[in-house]
């Protein structure tokens, strides 16, 4: 009889050093549970230590240490998650003193990722990711990290791959990136068909979990999976909105983002974070229910400054007010314009049409002018990629006024 192999259902100890606040320790703490409970396992408890800086052998101090082993003893916990990314050195150490797995934020966001990668431009990335971190872990200990067994950190590329040695690995890394340069080649070509038809696109950002795919899924009824917790999409998804005036626009959503996000995920997915970079407009999502949306909001911000997406205009919508007990004054210094929005209920998100629409509208040049007859297929150009306001037919010729994008003025 076939057996089945089941998951093992792990239980963590989080561990973090807080150098500064202790309280923004703790909510990066109440983040870092999240993500585990997203990676399947169940917290049992959590240490933190006030020090200048992190231990650079054992990430805590040998107090600490002690404590923790305590924890593991008491809760019957299969390992402990670190809130900071560990260096090989802290990782080898911290196996020695406390004989458990030991894991770090960064291998459980890459653990999500391998879960919720569907496409294979996804499975590309995350896979990439998950080797460059690694073969990063690799040196000075061979192949042990073999020893982490199931559970979080071994989806993806699969148990095999953390047998490999370097030499496998930095194979295994070029061919990924090989095949990673066609996707992005495909992606490149979508792009230059987007701007030769004139298109405008709108790039839907946002911290993991505020709602983006709920509003795209609102405006496009794409079927985007939505789900309250973190990451629940990865793969991005592009759809077609048309605009009260008729103008059709493409709306893309992409991976949220998160503190801390590791620069393994930032580097294999430049190709669809890109997406932001090359947009007409960047559209804002902010969890306005979030206690902590300022520090998400300064995340969004510096991540598109690390994409180089800082040049593009931005409306912020803040979203889930149908969550908010108080009246609260929302705003977005950075942004150009701010709308509350639902994308659950509804509510603003005709205004928020309305307010894109109006954005992407300073962005084009008003045209008058009269045509000969003989001009007539001008006018088609005109209606088919900007917004014609009026069209009079005359003795002189055909009357037009209309708002054009740029690029098409020399075809008409």
């Amino acid at each position: 009889m076939e057996e089945i192999r089941k998951e093992i259902k792990e239980k963590v100890i989080l561990v973090a050093v807080a150098t500064e606040d202790p309280v923004q320790t703790e909510e990066s703490l109440d983040e870092l549970e999240e993500l585990v409970k997203t990676a399947g396992a169940e917290v049992v408890a959590r240490v933190i230590q006030l020090r200048e800086a992190p231990h650079p052998g054992t990430y805590i101090g040998k107090g600490k240490i002690e404590e923790v082993q305590a924890f593991l003893y008491g809760t019957d916990a299969t390992g402990i998650v670190c809130d900071d990314e560990l260096s090989p050195a802290q990782i080898s150490n911290l196996e020695q003193a406390l004989d458990t797995k030991i894991m770090d934020r960064t291998l459980v966001i890459l653990d999500i990722f391998a879960k919720r990668a569907f496409t294979r431009e996804g499975k590309i990335q995350v896979e990439l990711a998950q080797l460059k971190y690694r073969a990063s872990k690799l040196t000075g200990k061979g192949t042990s990290l073999s020893r982490l067994g199931g559970g979080i950190g071994t989806r993806g590329p699969g148990e095999k791959k953390l047998e490999m040695d370097r030499r496998l690995i930095r194979t295994r890394i070029s061919h990924l990136k090989a095949e990673l340069r066609d996707v992005i080649k495909h992606r490149q070509v979508q792009r230059k068909q987007r701007q030769r038809n004139h298109m405008p696109v709108v790039c839907i950002v946002g911290y993991t979990n505020a709602g983006k795919s709920t509003l795209l899924n609102y405006y496009t009824n794409a079927g985007v999976l939505e789900e309250d917790q973190l990451f629940a999409t990865l793969d991005p998804t592009t759809k077609s909105v048309e605009l009260e005036s008729g103008q059709t626009i493409l709306m893309t959503d992409t991976v949220g983002f998160i503190q801390k996000l590791p620069h393994h995920l930032v580097d294999a997915f430049k190709s669809t974070l890109e997406e932001a970079k090359y947009s007409d407009l960047i559209l804002h999502v902010v969890d306005a229910s979030n206690p902590q949306k300022e520090q998400q909001m300064e995340t969004v911000y510096n991540t598109l400054n690390q994409l180089g997406a800082n040049e593009s205009s931005v409306i912020t919508a803040f979203n889930k007010i149908d969550l908010l007990k108080d009246e609260e004054i929302l705003k977005d210094p950075r942004a150009e314009a701010v709308v509350k929005i639902s994308g659950k209920t509804g509510e603003g998100t005709a205004k928020l049409l309305q307010t894109i629409e109006e954005m992407l509208q300073k962005k084009k040049l008003y045209l008058e002018k009269t045509y000969g007859y003989d001009e007539a297929g001008k006018i088609q150009i005109i209606r088919n990629y900007g917004q014609l306001l009026k069209e009079e037919y005359t003795e002189e010729g055909i009357y037009v006024q209309a708002y054009i994008p740029k690029e098409i003025l020399g075809s008409i």
